[in-house]
């Protein structure tokens, strides 16, 4: 097949980080291309995993480069693991120690690191893909994360209008068919097109 490379810049937290970054990968990749006589297509893009990044998106979305006018930010990948540690303040290292008791007394719903906390980390989500979309019509949303192959996240990234989800090669199975499940469902109960779910979220606040 022919590859498409995806270059993902991480832990992005403010505009002026990731354009500085964006520009450098280009200009390397465009040097490499020409030095190699190579004509491979390539996207960059950044993993949201930072709550000031999903706050900023519309902002990283909407870069150009001033050199050929196109779009620095060709997609966004949820990184849910990191966007979870650091908008609920809780570290993957020690969670074990003390998340068991919040699930027995009912502090906690469900495990934040397996399913997605819906009304915090979903909501940043839900706005991160709505202001980027509103940016760039053709940015594309995924999620990078554990969170990916959990059945009741992946129903809720379907419900937001993300792309694709990525996770453990062992789950890529359950994801699938929870992917499948999730698209049904919808339909059942209505025909808004993927594109309008992600623009139809207004935050709250």
């Amino acid at each position: 097949g022919k590859p498409r490379p995806r270059i993902m810049i991480p832990l992005v937290g403010s505009v002026a980080e990731f354009e500085h970054q964006a520009l450098i990968v280009k200009k390397t990749a465009e040097k490499v291309k020409r030095e190699r006589k190579l004509d491979v297509p390539y996207e960059v893009g950044t993993m949201i995993e930072v709550p000031r990044a999903a706050i900023v998106s519309d902002k990283i979305a909407s870069l150009t480069d001033k050199a050929d006018g196109k779009k620095l930010c060709n997609f966004f990948s949820f990184g849910t693991n990191d966007l979870t540690q650091m908008t609920m303040g809780i570290s993957r290292d020690d969670a074990g120690a003390f998340i068991p008791v919040y699930l027995e007394q009912g502090i906690l719903p469900e495990e934040p690191f397996k399913t997605i906390d819906e009304d915090g980390v979903g909501w940043l989500v839900r706005l991160s893909s709505a202001k980027g979309r509103t940016s760039n019509p053709n940015l594309s949303l995924s999620v990078c994360g554990e969170h990916g192959g959990d059945p009741e996240s992946i129903k809720f990234f379907d419900n937001v209008g993300l792309n694709y989800v990525s996770c453990s090669p062992f789950r890529v199975p359950v994801a699938r068919l929870a992917k499948a499940q999730a698209a049904i469902g919808r339909q059942k109960k209505d025909t808004v097109p993927k594109e309008k779910r992600v623009l139809s979220f207004v935050p709250q606040v």
